[in-house]
């Protein structure tokens, strides 16, 4: 009896446990729960690539998912659709622009070497390229469409004229290790500070080494556009800058700091892409599925309670007591464990819900076919879990196996249902043959409630045959 009282203080403990996390950490949701933003990339051909294979689109699939994981969203889905197209699912993210403007820009960084002798043309280029900048930014808040068109040609002219200024120094994004953002003193803007692999630090070295001293700048393009052109100091003309690090000064905002890391770190798409859809899935969906599913699982449940109680007398108040424990455990393992849930997830959910009765009908069955045999109360509650623990446990690891294929296998909202289902089974084991058979005990131990016939209702039908 020591031995049930302790096993009774801990599943006290565990409960109590599991309603502190569950009021204090909010429960994770998906996209179809809580909304978000959803886009589908278009992966287009080039003269040099003129067909999108399979092996092509896993690698943008990838960048786009390292991207994605820059971005800090929790479980966010990004797939392949069809032979060319890429789903991201976005759960919680509200600024889709922002997130088309990560994942779908190329971001191929280059170092080059600026040619002698042009000194001054590039100065002059610049200047002119600030003044087009300041125009565009002035052209964006009136409507003149063909204004904003010639202004954006001037732009990519003097692009074009800058870039003819440098030659390539073969260090580039694929060099990098590392990119993030860095405050300046002022805190206003931003750079992004970038740590280079071995090759990449020797060919900076190499490159700051050629040009420190001259005057000529290093040319930092971006997607073939230079957003800095820092000079290097005399005192690098020996070694060049080593440490294999360096910073792109753009005086960039927080935000675009942020996202030119984000990309910088994903890599470089190797084909160009198009966002051809992006939507904004709005929270009321969600809600109303919370809402259903909710009140889907309250019926199930309150359905399941009063037939077991019907049915199995005690033993199914105590299952029923059981099965809220499950459920108070479970829960409480989504939250802790990070679990995004979905309504897929939820499905799992539901379902090792009725894995946790199924073991407690396999229990209490086995038991009354022991009181049928004519063995006492308690020797056929023993026997009961101990001749049902073999069925329990091969209908349990048959399950997770189907859990784990589905994980290992699926993708996406599949992988959810795998994972809340194989987590509910595995609770659903502890509740069953720990909670439950603890309880059963404990209520042996009360002289007023061993009557066999709250156990097996028609014991005595049975004995009188």
């Amino acid at each position: 009896m020591q031995k049930q009282r302790s096993i009774l203080a801990l599943i006290l403990v565990l409960i109590i446990a599991a309603i502190t996390v569950i009021v204090t950490i909010p429960t994770r949701l998906g996209l179809d729960l809580q909304g978000g933003s959803q886009l589908t990339i278009q992966v287009k051909t080039t003269p040099t690539i003129p067909k999108i294979d399979q092996g092509m689109l896993e690698a943008v699939r990838r960048i786009v998912e390292n991207r994605v994981n820059g971005l800090g969203v929790s479980e966010a889905l990004v797939q392949t659709v069809g032979e060319d197209q890429i789903l991201v699912q976005l759960p919680g993210v509200n600024d889709p622009q922002q997130a088309e403007r990560v994942l779908g820009g190329t971001a191929k960084l280059e170092f080059q070497e600026q040619l002698p002798g042009t000194e001054t043309q590039l100065a002059i280029e610049r200047q002119l390229q600030q003044e087009l900048l300041a125009k565009q930014a002035e052209l964006k808040t009136s409507n003149n469409e063909a204004a904003i068109k010639e202004n954006q040609a001037a732009l990519k002219r003097s692009n074009e004229a800058i870039a003819k200024l440098f030659k390539s120094s073969g260090l580039g994004g694929e060099n990098l290790k590392d990119a993030q953002p860095q405050p300046l003193a002022a805190g206003k803007n931003w750079n992004v500070a970038l740590r280079f692999d071995t090759q990449g630090g020797e060919l900076f070295a190499q490159l700051t080494k050629n040009l420190a001293g001259t005057g000529r700048s290093i040319g930092i393009f971006l997607d073939e556009r230079m957003i800095s052109s820092p000079v290097v100091g005399v005192e690098f003309a020996e070694t060049g800058i080593t440490g294999g690090s360096a910073v792109i000064q753009g005086n960039f905002t927080t935000q675009e700091a942020n996202d030119l890391a984000v990309q910088l770190r994903g890599g470089a798409l190797p084909v160009p892409v198009e966002i051809v859809e992006n939507r904004t899935i709005g929270a009321s969906l969600g809600k109303d599925s919370i809402q259903s599913s909710i009140n889907a699982g309250i019926g199930g449940l309150v359905l399941v309670l009063i037939f077991m109680v019907a049915y199995y007398r005690l033993p199914g108040i105590i299952a029923n007591i059981a099965l809220l424990i499950y459920a108070l455990l479970t829960w409480a393992a989504f939250v802790l464990l990070g679990v995004t849930l979905t309504l897929p997830g939820i499905a799992g959910f539901v379902l090792s819900i009725g894995m946790a009765v199924d073991a407690n009908v396999l229990i209490f069955e086995r038991t009354r076919e022991e009181l049928r045999a004519g063995k006492s109360l308690y020797r056929s509650v023993e026997s009961g879990f101990y001749r049902a623990f073999s069925s329990i446990l091969d209908g349990n690891v048959t399950t997770v196996i189907a859990c784990a294929a589905l994980f290992w296998l699926g993708a996406g909202l599949v992988k959810g249902f795998a994972v809340t289902l194989a987590l509910g089974v595995g609770v659903s084991m502890f509740t069953a043959l720990t909670c439950s058979r603890t309880l059963l005990f404990v209520v042996l131990s009360f002289p007023a409630l061993r009557k066999p016939q709250w156990f097996c209702p028609d014991l005595s039908k049975t004995a009188n045959s």
